[in-house]
């Protein structure tokens, strides 16, 4: 009889940057995986308590910048968008959308939650007005959005080895990553069953960001890699939150 695969074990793949000396480790697991965002269909936000009815998702804490260019990009968007778009249109114009607090620079928060984020009663419904704008101006929400915002749940770390090589890990953000303030957190999209039921594999269904992250040809190496597999019909190892699911029925 085979041995069960541990919970929390995972497949990682691995590629020679075509461009860079950079070797890149790839989540397969999660990648492959029908992982979606399921804001306003079950997400239960990340403050200490179920929190689904203010419609709060992630931006609970506002997003923190990752540079000057970063929040130079999101004040450029903020101007694009419309009081139609935009709950806090007003505030942001008279008060801007940023908050400092020494090198710490994030999006300021208003009544508990991201500046840019229209509350439940707002006539164009719940959500983030940088997506909302975004779509609406057909473009991407990773032009509009700031770094954090739009490469979640996916995350890159970059490792400098003493010779110069970069090693660099491609894979989801879990609530470990956001230290003790993770722990807070009553719940966790990456952690809930119900947000893996997409129809396609997170790796085609986030081509854009996973691109932007990455860059094109390595995106096309690691597209590759994995569509020969789904063609072969391997069947990738299922993600952790649903192999524990599978335990807890059997």
């Amino acid at each position: 009889m085979p041995r069960a695969v541990p919970a929390e074990v995972r497949e990682w793949a691995s590629f020679e940057d075509p461009e860079e000396d950079r070797t890149w480790l790839v989540d397969v697991t999660f990648l492959a995986s029908p992982w979606r965002c399921i804001y306003g269909e079950g997400c239960q936000g990340v403050l200490g308590a179920p929190a689904s009815e203010r419609a709060e998702g992630c931006c609970s804490y506002g997003a923190h910048f990752s540079g000057a260019e970063d929040l130079a990009r999101v004040e450029a968007a903020a101007q694009r968008l419309t009081a139609q778009q935009w709950q806090l249109r007003s505030v942001g114009r008279r008060r801007g959308v940023a908050r400092r607090r020494g090198a710490n620079v994030a999006t300021r928060l208003v009544g508990g939650a991201c500046i840019f984020l229209n509350r439940p009663g707002f006539p164009g419904g719940p959500g983030c007005a940088l997506h909302r704008g975004a779509i609406e101006a057909g473009r991407h929400p990773l032009e509009y959005k700031p770094d954090v915002c739009w490469q979640l749940p996916l995350r890159r770390e970059d490792a400098v080895e003493a010779s110069g090589h970069v090693v660099s890990r491609l894979g989801q953000w879990e609530r470990r990553h956001w230290g003790p303030a993770g722990a807070g957190f009553h719940w966790w999209c990456s952690e809930d069953p119900a947000a893996y039921s997409a129809s396609s594999p997170v790796y085609q269904r986030l081509a854009p960001e996973l691109t932007a992250l990455v860059g094109a040809p390595v995106y096309r190496l690691i597209a590759a890699y994995l569509d020969a597999r789904r063609s072969a019909g391997s069947v990738p190892l299922p993600h952790p939150v649903l192999r524990r699911r599978a335990r807890r029925r059997a």
